[in-house]
């Protein structure tokens, strides 16, 4: 018996990942071709082909995206899209959800912003234990007016599911900065601790 239960878990362990990875490409995939129905009828790709083949949607995806960046990056652009925020700010109920939105996707996407670029080991929720967190930017000034220190702001995922989590200020000197990446702090922090992140090479291992 602990001969099939150990194969049984074994078998586990190597087709749930693959069965999950190919769902979630399938999810991607399935709802970005849907895309398509943007164009005309004549120009669809299985109209065109004669067959269907996904992954067509992906592509004007990627299209779309490069297209509107290259427009949005110059000066004509730029000032469109500030028009366009300048209409929706005066939308009531939709200028609130967009300005969320936006702030956040400015905040993490932007290669000026600082969100999620550094993970730290902090002690959270008490002295004696220690979290793995991200720092996420600087207090707000208002917020720093009554700081005495410096202070850094600090988000504190939660496990399993680190969409979730605790928004915190702490002391910049209370952050321990660690070497992995988010990439990996993040798995390690989904996996519950159980894929342990690689040891960090030492410089006089690097020499």
């Amino acid at each position: 018996m602990n001969a099939v239960r150990k194969w049984l878990l074994t078998g586990l362990l190597v087709i749930v990942p693959g069965v999950i990875t190919v769902w979630v490409l399938h999810w991607i995939v399935s709802t970005l071709d849907q895309t398509l129905a943007i164009l005309p009828e004549a120009w669809h790709p299985d109209r065109l082909l004669g067959m269907h083949i996904p992954g067509f949607g992906v592509l004007l995806t990627l299209a779309i995206l490069l297209s509107v960046g290259a427009v949005a990056s110059n000066f004509v652009g730029r000032k469109l899209v500030s028009w366009g925020d300048a209409v929706i700010s005066r939308i009531p109920v939709v200028r609130s959800i967009y300005s969320s939105v936006k702030q956040v996707s400015d905040t993490v996407f932007s290669d000026s912003g600082n969100a999620f670029r550094t993970a730290v080991l902090v002690q959270w929720p008490r002295e004696v234990l220690e979290a793995v967190a991200f720092i996420t930017g600087s207090p707000a000034i208002e917020v720093a007016c009554y700081l005495r220190d410096d202070y850094v702001s600090v988000f504190v995922p939660t496990t399993p599911n680190p969409t979730g989590g605790y928004f915190v200020l702490m002391r910049k000197s209370d952050c321990v900065e660690l070497e992995m990446s988010v990439d990996v702090a993040l798995k390690y922090i989904v996996s519950m601790g159980v894929v342990v992140p690689p040891a960090p090479v030492l410089d006089d291992q690097k020499r």
